[in-house]
């Protein structure tokens, strides 16, 4: 197995799709018998494990959660002479990746895990136009120095503008052995310990992001006969937490845990995903293999990562009336499209994806 340094400006205790990307791949690859040191940005709350690389960091200031890494290399991992450097961001440390790459005369491969340009409503409104046309000069910019992008899905791949760059599909994967439908004596724990209504329950977990458009959610519930459970946290939770001031229907979780999430998916009867803007959405794999089926709006990745009528439906994106009918659908075929999502279990491993990974890593290795 061959030694692959990582770079990643997002990672623990960042709770998001890259994060806990990054860390279950380094994790796969290791237990194979590979290394991959892995650099990431230092913040409070998360201690290094062994071969993991903090370098000083500091606080992105439009985004929250995101930090901005030294784009440096640090000696560990310099000299740990890596056959690959893979980058995980296009940002500093995506910097430093391309720096060690030219140096070790190792191939560089880029993940293509969201668009440069979302970020850009962050940093302004009023100039976020012209910031997202830079944004994309640059992604095309960095894209076209590597020997590879690794994209996870084909939505995203045909997305990415890296000319003569190949691209290679790899899905994100799903920790199955984590992620599985757990028994009902966990679930009644869970619905206790949050104090959730019984009956049906519709839900969401993951960043409260504005381009998540989780107010969908909010107004596709309304006059829903089911409980809303909505985790995680963001720049949209203030907004949330207003809106549903006076829904006794609605419950925010807050942070969870991610030993409790298999528990969370468990639980929820339909699983709401109004975002348009997802490469893959690791939240609607987690959700099919713990056998919750996905209401999915049909833009983005979405449509690809959703299989109507197998493992959930899609609605037009923004198209709440839609939203709902969809929803009060999936709530009367839960069982049905429980059982279809469990089936579909070991296509969603993350160990399919190590495979494939360790494939791109071999052609580009020696091309």
């Amino acid at each position: 197995m061959r030694t692959v340094a990582a770079f990643t400006d997002t990672y623990l205790p960042t709770v998001n799709g890259v994060s806990y990307t990054a860390s279950t791949w380094r994790d796969r690859w290791c237990r194979r018998g590979g290394r991959m040191p892995l650099v990431y940005p230092a913040a409070d709350g998360y201690q290094p494990e062994d071969g993991e690389h903090p370098v000083g960091s500091v606080r992105f200031p439009w985004y929250e959660g995101f930090r901005l890494g030294r784009p440096a290399v640090p000696d560990a991992v310099e000299r740990a002479a890596p056959d690959v450097v893979h980058a995980h961001t296009p940002f500093a440390l995506g910097l430093a990746a391309a720096r060690l790459a030219a140096r070790s005369d190792a191939p560089l491969i880029v993940s293509y895990h969201t668009p440069v340009s979302e970020y850009a409503g962050y940093v302004s409104d009023a100039f976020a136009d012209a910031v997202g046309v830079a944004a994309d000069r640059y992604e095309r910019w960095f894209l076209n120095r590597a020997d590879a992008v690794v994209a996870p899905s084909q939505t995203a791949a045909e997305r990415i503008d890296a000319e003569e760059t190949p691209v290679y599909v790899v899905s994100n994967g799903v920790d199955t052995d984590r992620f599985r439908p757990v028994g009902e004596h966990a679930v009644t724990a869970f619905r206790d310990r949050y104090g959730l209504p019984d009956g049906p329950l519709v839900g969401y977990t993951g960043r409260h992001g504005r381009e998540k458009r989780l107010g969908d959610v909010l107004a596709a519930t309304a006059g829903l006969d089911a409980g809303v459970v909505i985790a995680g946290a963001g720049p949209a939770t203030p907004e949330l937490r207003r809106r549903t001031a006076a829904r006794e229907d609605v419950r925010l979780l807050g942070f969870l845990e991610r030993n409790e999430l298999p528990a969370f998916y468990t639980a929820l009867d339909a699983f709401a995903f109004p975002s348009p803007v997802e490469t893959q959405g690791l939240v609607a794999l987690e959700a099919i293999a713990c056998g919750t089926p996905v209401v999915a709006a049909d833009g983005g990745a979405l449509p690809e990562t959703v299989d109507s009528g197998e493992t959930g439906c899609h609605f037009p994106v923004g198209d709440v009336r839609a939203f709902r009918t969809a929803l009060r659908q999936t709530l009367a075929r839960t069982d049905v499209l429980s059982d279809r999502c469990v089936a579909r279990r070991e296509q969603l491993a993350v160990e399919r994806a190590i495979d494939r990974l360790g494939d791109v890593y071999e052609t580009v290795t020696h091309a």
